[in-house]
């Protein structure tokens, strides 16, 4: 879908109906911020990135409008328009089914709201590693509203921190922006046992780096 022909024409055509009213609501929400057609342009990039990978329709409603609103205010954060009262961080793996996943939710769980966390991969998977979601449900962490998502740059330019999770060179690089990479395995096709290796491992480095960050972690 080519859409930069097709931004700020009349009558714009939307593949569903509730993109029409997410575009709208959004606009308003970002209203003085960005222009309607930079928001519908975003709604509809949104929507198409994720069908790409869908495997439920019944979920790309609501997945297409935490990707966009999130992306939009991404967006927002990097022109200097939103502000950012926690440090934002992003993690990045390539099929974001897993390793970034858990660290997102590590991070948000022992963050207690002192940090802002995004996670993306730079070729997303349909759905999440059900062994994954498994080994985090044993310490009573529910992935069960996440879900893969395309790396985009909005969400690397809002980022304090990017950790990279062998995603190679697919995350770009902008100047001033603190990476790190770490060295994990992919927990794709690997056991239960060896899948809570790596878990208890994002969660040691996610521990890590919030205490680098100044954040103070919740037990």
């Amino acid at each position: 879908m080519d859409l930069s022909d097709r931004r700020g024409q009349p009558g714009l055509a939307y593949p569903e109906d509730y993109l029409r009213r997410l575009a709208a609501e959004l606009a308003s929400r970002f209203s003085g911020v960005f222009n309607t057609e930079t928001v519908e342009r975003y709604v509809l990039e949104s929507y198409t990135a994720l069908l790409r990978t869908s495997t439920v329709t019944a979920h790309l409603a609501v997945r297409t409008t935490r990707f966009a609103s999130d992306r939009l205010t991404a967006l927002a954060q990097a022109k200097g328009s939103i502000e950012r009262p926690v440090p934002e961080i992003l993690f990045v793996c390539e099929q974001n089914a897993g390793r970034s996943q858990m660290a997102a939710v590590f991070a948000n769980h022992l963050g207690g709201g002192r940090v802002h966390v995004r996670s993306a991969g730079s070729a997303p998977s349909r759905e999440l590693n059900p062994t994954v979601t498994a080994v985090m449900a044993e310490l009573g962490l529910d992935l069960a509203e996440e879900f893969p998502k395309p790396l985009t740059d909005d969400v690397v330019q809002a980022a304090d921190v990017v950790i990279t999770m062998g995603c190679g060179d697919a995350c770009p690089v902008y100047p001033g922006k603190r990476y790190e990479d770490w060295e994990l395995d992919d927990p794709a096709g690997l056991p239960r046992e060896e899948v809570r290796r790596i878990r208890d491992r994002i969660r040691a480095q996610v521990e890590q780096l919030l205490a680098r960050l100044d954040v103070v972690t919740d037990a």
